[in-house]
């Protein structure tokens, strides 16, 4: 039993559309209680991953706050356009107002169904994020992307809308599998990666204390992590000036590898994510950006986290396909990719003068 202990308030600084995320222990019982302190009512529909029914979470949170409840079915699947228009046909069924809360609670999945349902209900109502996955935590949860999938790639309809309020308890990580534990540590290990070196080194000395859920450590990881992204967001919200997008650190070719293993449970967003960040730091190597030493330092951790590091782990992935897939990515302009790249651990930047013969050098030599 984790001893109880105040919640921890990391502030998004947006002006009026700024928000707290709160971290703590025993968040979903209070849910109710900080929703009206927010929005100076309880409304709400709350929008839950299924899988969440056979653990105790959705009932502390019932313990909190009254209010119907939709379930949607896990796994990316359900970000789609038909999923999205589905769930807006139940919400408005429910008869929300403009003041309703949309109350996304589960991981990544459902945090960006149900923040783009609430960007998108009678043009827009309040979105609280309850994340219960590590990875939504540290990072899904923070920074108003919504979205849903299409079949051109992931994440390529949304909007942002910026949450009320994120609560970030972390007793829902006690029943969190440990794979899917390992996928959110390899956002965490990002944050490190590409802006905070003695964060990196205090991973590789500690993350599995956070990883085998020690309390302090876990907290620690999980506050250092929001408090990079808060002040990336706040900086750069829209991706306007470049710095968000560093946040997309090995994500170029994580989203890659997803779409080409089918976007479902044979490679979770995490997973993809670590062998992205290695990616990332191998072809940093290949142009002169940073060290090989760097990049077998990053692949070490990784590998020692229990996560994948190469793509062959995860099937016959044809470098030539991963470039083709690589082309709907989001950050590309005029027909160029663009890649988050590092002059070292800490020092990532966004390039776009990659060639497609460089890439596919790269990806030749790693599989």
């Amino acid at each position: 039993m984790t001893p109880a202990v105040d919640p921890q308030t990391i502030r998004v600084a947006l002006d009026a559309r700024g928000y707290d995320v709160e971290i703590g222990h025993g968040l979903l019982a209070r849910a109710g209680e900080r929703i009206e302190a927010v929005l100076g009512h309880r409304r709400a529909i709350v929008v839950a991953d299924a899988a969440l029914e056979a653990t105790p979470h959705l009932d502390a949170l019932r313990r909190g706050l009254d209010a119907p409840v939709l379930t949607v079915a896990p796994g990316e699947g359900s970000k789609s356009p038909a999923s999205w228009a589905a769930l807006v046909e139940q919400i408005l069924a429910l008869g929300p107002d403009r003041g309703t809360a949309i109350v996304a609670v589960g991981g990544g999945v459902v945090g960006d169904l149900a923040g783009f349902a609430a960007a998108t209900v009678l043009r827009g109502v309040p979105c609280v994020q309850v994340p219960t996955t590590l990875l939504a935590q540290v990072d899904s949860a923070v920074g108003g992307k919504t979205g849903i999938n299409s079949a051109f790639g992931k994440n390529l309809i949304g909007a942002f809308h910026q949450p009320a309020l994120v609560l970030a308890d972390l007793a829902t990580l006690a029943t969190l599998p440990a794979r899917e534990r390992r996928a959110g540590y390899a956002e965490i290990v990002k944050y490190g990666l590409l802006g905070d070196a003695e964060f990196f080194t205090w991973l590789e000395a500690d993350g599995a204390r956070a990883l085998t859920g020690d309390a302090d450590a876990l907290r620690h990881a999980v506050a250092t992590s929001v408090c990079a992204k808060a002040a990336i967001v706040a900086a750069d919200e829209r991706e306007r000036s470049g710095r968000r997008a560093l946040l997309n650190l090995g994500h170029t070719f994580a989203h890659a590898y997803e779409a080409l293993t089918g976007m479902g449970a044979d490679l979770l967003h995490g997973e993809a994510v670590a062998i992205g960040l290695v990616d990332a730091f191998g072809l940093s190597a290949r142009l002169g950006f940073c060290h090989r030493d760097e990049v077998a330092r990053v692949e070490a951790h990784l590998r020692g986290a229990g996560l994948p590091t190469r793509r062959g782990q995860v099937g016959d992935l044809a470098p030539e396909a991963v470039v083709a897939a690589m082309r709907g990515d989001k950050k590309a302009e005029a027909g160029r990719l663009a890649f988050v790249l590092v002059r070292g651990i800490g020092r990532a930047f966004l390039h776009r003068e990659v060639g497609e013969a460089e890439l596919l050098d790269h990806l030749r030599a790693t599989a």
